[in-house]
């Protein structure tokens, strides 16, 4: 028997993303409302405790109202909005990391940002198994394609074609900050540094780490083979032995829901830079709901995802 599935934000750029991993896939049912129905609160109530499984790709505060929408202790919720990633009550939706028990089990899944997906799977097992300090002042730098935006920044991006890099959050306080510091575990609030890149999808997260001035530190030799053991035998993340001379994203990449991984160091080992690349509307969006949604299911974790 399928189980149902409500896209709360269906038409938006996760939304479809995660119903495109789903079409023809007979274990789940969609259930989808129309365009004059989709805004209104009665018939989204409806739909949001009639499923088995809800999926929310809306903005904060509308996915909080959304989950007090849901009046049964039956339906189970990933919300793909940043709005409960910290939030007590709620599994933070990455497996690999977490644990794929604590996401099976759980009722209410809030799926990672697209930035921490790397910035955590880089470091949370390294700091978690001692060999890099918690207690260090970590700077994240990043870029991604645009279509992580939303709407209104695909515009902006696809309308001026004279746009060939935009940073932002430089007034720092960026809201993906607080999970990337929860879920790490760290003492110290990150230094975050995004920014987009004329791509419409692709991500490449940076973490540099001079070992030779951080306080028990491990060589990078060993940060390498950790990550490798951490991540060993997953379908999804991927750890890179080779060192390229360079990571590139192309503007022309095609969907992809996998998270690989990269250590680079200098020839002394005094230096090391950290790298994921991925795909933002991938393993940064939707394929993660949809991984979530697979393990909530029972099923295959990598069923539906391009990998």
């Amino acid at each position: 028997m399928s189980a149902s599935v409500f896209i709360d934000g269906a038409v938006g750029t996760t939304g479809l993303e995660i119903a495109d991993r789903l079409a023809g896939r007979p274990e789940f049912a969609l259930i989808t409302l129309d365009d004059a129905r989709r805004k209104d609160d009665a018939a989204r109530a409806e739909a949001l405790n009639e499923a088995d499984f809800v999926i929310l790709c809306l903005p904060d505060e509308a996915a909080r109202d959304a989950v007090a929408m849901i009046r049964n202790d039956r339906t189970r919720v990933i919300d793909a909005s940043s709005a409960h990633r910290t939030a007590i009550g709620w599994t933070y939706g990455f497996p690999e990391v977490i644990g794929r028990d604590a996401v099976a089990q759980a009722r209410r899944v809030s799926n990672p940002g697209c930035y921490p997906t790397g910035f955590i799977g880089l470091l949370a097992p390294l700091v978690q198994s001692g060999l890099l300090p918690k207690d260090f002042p970590y700077v994240c730098h990043a870029v991604s394609g645009y279509s992580g935006g939303g709407k209104a920044l695909i515009a902006r991006f696809e309308e001026d074609r004279d746009i060939a890099y935009r940073a932002y959050g430089l007034a720092m306080g960026h809201k993906h900050v607080p999970e990337m510091q929860r879920h790490v575990g760290l003492s110290h609030t990150p230094m975050f540094a995004p920014a987009v890149v004329p791509a419409h999808r692709g991500m490449l997260v940076e973490v540099p780490l001079p070992l030779s001035a951080m306080a028990n530190a491990a060589a990078p030799e060993v940060l390498l083979a950790s990550l490798a053991e951490a991540y060993r035998g997953s379908p999804i993340v991927r750890v890179r032995e080779d060192r390229p001379e360079e990571l590139l994203l192309r503007a022309s990449m095609a969907p992809i829901d996998t998270l690989e991984l990269y250590v680079f160091a200098s020839k002394d080992g005094a230096q090391c830079r950290l790298a994921a690349v991925l795909d933002n509307l991938g393993k940064g969006a939707s394929g993660a709901a949809v991984q979530n949604l697979n393990i909530m299911a029972g099923l295959d974790e990598t069923a539906g995802l391009r990998l």
